[in-house]
């Protein structure tokens, strides 16, 4: 079922079953699997592909959400929703949840109200995002984690799964599964295959030291790299911090797991 008012584009696969409702645009060679349903006031930038039984941008969870709130989703392109994922719309008028290009949901996967993915971020199956997180790019979150309201994910970090964090994850960071704000290291693999240098990867290194290793607080540690790192990724760590209102995850030991 496509509403008239709806603008579907070039080359557009609309699997049986499957609903475009008024107000809702897609972009050129979309794929859309059966009865996956994409909302008013919602955008799917070229290329993405649609599973069965998605849902895009339906009323946030939020009780305090007004009926006649005009609000968006907006998915950039080349996007792969698989079967189930719920991405809900904002929660207050005119503002947006927003999803970057080139991202992969897996299977029931959930974004709440004004969550913003960068791009190529990667949920895995059951991951639960809350209100407003916001999560850099090359993220990848392993299945069925859950990350609560207003919290932040740094570029290129990697959580583990059935984990939950209620404090910021700094860039450039990797979390143990099952595991409660906590960090255990750097995600070297993954700084590797984003093509920084083996000397900029040593400054993220060394950075990461000084903030978890170093014994000096965070303020101090955030001073320290300053004066270190005026610039680069390294600088990208201390600025995510400094900017942070929740906090940081701590860092990770044995005793945490033995608890």
């Amino acid at each position: 079922m496509i509403h008239p008012t709806a603008v579907v584009g070039r080359d557009v696969q609309i699997g049986p079953f499957a609903y475009v409702a008024a107000g809702a645009t897609i972009g050129d060679n979309c794929v859309l699997g059966p009865h996956a349903a994409v909302l008013g006031n919602t955008t799917l930038g070229g290329g993405c592909r649609v599973h069965a039984g998605a849902v895009l941008g339906d009323e946030p969870q939020d009780l305090a959400f007004k009926q006649d709130t005009r609000s968006y989703v907006k998915i950039g392109a080349g996007c792969v929703l698989r079967e189930g994922v719920t991405i809900h719309r904002g929660t207050k008028p005119d503002t947006v949840t927003e999803v970057g290009e080139g991202c992969f949901l897996m299977a029931n996967s959930h974004l709440a109200h004004n969550v913003r993915l960068g791009r190529n971020v990667i949920l895995a199956n059951g991951v639960l995002l809350a209100g407003y997180v916001d999560v850099g790019d090359r993220a990848v979150i392993s299945g069925n984690t859950a990350v609560h309201q207003f919290a932040r994910i740094g570029r290129l970090a990697m959580l583990g799964g059935a984990a939950g964090f209620s404090k910021d994850v700094p860039p450039f960071c990797m979390t143990k599964s099952g595991w409660f704000n906590r960090v255990v290291g750097l995600n070297v693999i993954g700084l590797r295959r984003s093509g920084m240098t083996p000397e900029v990867r040593l400054q993220v290194k060394q950075a990461f030291t000084m903030l978890y290793r170093s014994g000096l607080n965070v303020s101090q540690a955030v001073e320290r790299m300053k004066t270190a790192f005026p610039d680069g990724p390294a600088r990208e760590l201390w600025e995510f911090v400094e900017a942070s209102k929740r906090g940081i995850c701590g860092m990770g030991r044995a005793a945490d797991e033995e608890a």
